[in-house]
């Protein structure tokens, strides 16, 4: 196998510096709003701010992998005494739960990192982060092995038994659109 060199593509978060303003939802969910810019419904960022005003708590997550089953775990994390879920912290899209879905087709949510043409120098959630709590990294990464399309066809087939064919092929039908 020949390996090649990928970009890896990075939101860094310093927690301790954001405010909890929201601004990345904001102009995620625009970003992704059909058509783009015509609506902020929070449910189509793909970050969200965890909130805890009383305890001055904001944690962003960012929208990671679909995964078909629920985890094993249920831990429980405590911040300036009070208790958190681990779902709360968690970036999968999950059947357990209702978070990066998408509302009208309730398929996973994933950051694409504001993925568009003409390419965009970073990330919308990053640029509008006034408190510099989100931060862009591009890396370069050997790789040993590409995606086979077996595997696409598999994710695809998955998604279609969890959410039906007519779902799958709507979201495809928008996404390219959009593209």
């Amino acid at each position: 196998m020949k390996a090649e060199k990928k970009i890896v593509k990075n939101i860094w978060i310093d927690t301790d510096k954001c405010n909890g303003c929201r601004a990345c939802e904001v102009i995620c969910a625009a970003y992704h709003a059909l058509p783009q810019y015509s609506s902020t419904n929070p449910a189509r960022a793909r970050i969200r701010v965890i909130r805890d005003p009383l305890f001055n708590i904001y944690v962003p997550v960012l929208a990671g992998e679909y995964t078909a089953a629920e985890c094993a775990g249920r831990d429980k994390y405590i911040i300036d005494g009070k208790e958190y879920e681990e779902c709360a912290f968690c970036r999968a899209s999950c059947p357990s739960r209702d978070i990066f879905k998408e509302p009208d087709s309730d398929l996973p949510l994933k950051c694409d990192m504001c993925e568009s043409d003409p390419t965009l120098e970073e990330p919308l959630c990053v640029q509008w982060c006034l408190a510099d709590a989100l931060t862009y990294e591009e890396r370069e990464e050997e790789v040993e092995e590409e995606a086979r399309p077996e595997e696409v066809d598999e994710g695809l087939v998955a998604l279609a038994h969890r959410h039906g064919w007519d779902k799958v092929v709507d979201a495809m039908d928008r996404m390219a659109k959009k593209a």
